[in-house]
């Protein structure tokens, strides 16, 4: 068991990295075609990479594409234990507001709604989380209201890089050889486009789950869909049997798409269509949007779903033109994870030496641990504490910062024996 001492710093350690690192802007962008998609996620990449220093890792390594690679040598007599990796990533999702945050802690939250001093128009409540009836009497931390906080994945960062300051510490938390990674551009799925295999150990942990206790081995089955419709344009007063409004009928056609399976209407290991934008003219018109799944069959359904409609509007519009375009993001990791039974078993024991009950559940969504166990490196995703990512109203209770420490610290002692 760690002792109290230790958990003592592991929350005055997290907790100073989290609220230093979530002012650092790092918005990733998914109409770029740079690596990493922003250069201001370098920013957070030099100053992990300065503190990685002072924390006493070796081989620290910032490369141009914004990832940062250090590594831990053993406690003494335990070199030979086979190296883990911790990894979570820079970058927080350009679906809301990135620059600017300013986090706050709302100290022993009594229950009630939590309001945001910079934004009146939004409230968060128990009915919007009902996982922060678990946290009354907790500290929570959330953002000024006009922003995004952060949490994801940055309390990721933080959590790992308090491990390691109690590493460094305490002599006496033993531990094996650890390598730890911080990636861009994960949240628009590119997290792994150039990441150095070679310099990863055989097993990895992300850290980038929600709720404290999670441990997640199963995610999405992954596709990037994108819709372009071409029409004509001609002068309203002389359309009639000429005119083609390209997003008129774009708005027809994506409401074809089965209302029930959409984010809001789904649960569990129910999988959906997600539409991220549409833009256009009477010209032209362009959709974008994620479709997910448990299931690849399930997924290549839908691909052939939206395939007929291409079809059938093709038909009831002469004029009309659709392309369809479909990319696969990252497929389910369980194919490759499945096998892998200690590094499953290991990492519910470190969650269940925090004192914590084993949330096992699939992630409805993905993480780098997608793509890198496809690559061949097992890696399962571990809980950050955070809630409502992607949201002005995402916070995390303070308590979630050392728990995730905590069992970065025993997962690493498991590894010894």
């Amino acid at each position: 068991m760690i002792s109290k001492e230790v958990q003592s710093f592991l929350l005055k350690e997290a907790l100073a990295n989290f609220m230093r690192y979530v002012k650092v802007w790092t918005t990733s962008d998914d109409n770029s075609t740079t690596s990493p998609s922003t250069q201001n996620q370098l920013d957070l990449a030099k100053l992990i990479a300065e503190e990685s220093k002072q924390l006493g890792l070796e081989n620290i390594i910032q490369d141009e594409y914004g990832y940062v690679y250090a590594f831990l040598s053993a406690s003494k007599g335990l070199e030979h234990i086979p190296t883990i990796g911790f990894i979570a990533h820079i970058d927080t999702a350009p679906s809301v507001k990135g620059k600017d945050v300013m986090p706050i802690i709302h100290r022993n939250y009594d229950g009630t709604v939590i309001k945001f001093p910079k934004n009146e128009e939004i409230i968060l409540s128990i009915e919007d989380s009902p996982q922060l009836e678990n946290y009354i009497g907790m500290d929570i931390i959330t953002s000024e209201g006009m922003t995004l906080l952060g949490a994801d994945d940055k309390a990721g960062i933080a959590e790992i890089m308090a491990g390691c300051a109690a590493w460094k510490k305490f002599p006496d938390l033993k531990h094996g050889p650890i390598v730890i990674c911080f990636t861009p551009d994960e949240e628009i799925g590119k997290g792994t486009a150039n990441i150095d295999k070679e310099k990863l150990p055989r097993v990895c942990y992300t850290l980038d789950g929600s709720e404290m206790g999670e441990l997640e081995f199963e995610c999405f089955d992954a596709w990037k869909a994108k819709i372009t419709f071409k029409g004509i344009n001609i002068h309203p007063g002389d359309a009639k049997n000429l005119m083609v409004n390209a997003i008129h009928i774009a708005s027809r056609f994506l409401a074809d798409i089965p209302e029930s399976e959409s984010p809001e209407h789904t649960e569990n290991r129910e999988g959906f269509f997600h539409l991220g934008s549409l833009e256009g003219t009477v010209e032209q018109a362009e959709a974008n949007m994620i479709i997910r799944d448990f299931d690849l069959k399930n997924n290549e359904r839908r691909m052939n779903y939206l395939k007929i409609l291409k079809d059938a509007y093709e038909l009831r519009y002469p004029k009309l033109e659709i392309k369809l375009n479909f990319e696969h993001q990252y497929q389910n990791m369980y194919q490759y994870i499945k096998k892998e039974e200690k590094v499953i078993d290991l990492a519910k024991k470190a969650i269940e030496m925090a004192n914590l009950d084993l949330i096992i559940h699939p992630i409805r969504g993905g993480t780098d641990g997608s793509k890198l166990s496809e690559m061949g490196i097992p890696t399962p995703n571990i809980f950050t504490g955070g809630q409502m990512f992607h949201s002005k109203k995402e916070y995390i209770p303070i308590i979630a910062l050392q728990k995730a420490a905590e069992v970065i610290i025993n997962l690493a002692y498991l590894w010894t024996n």
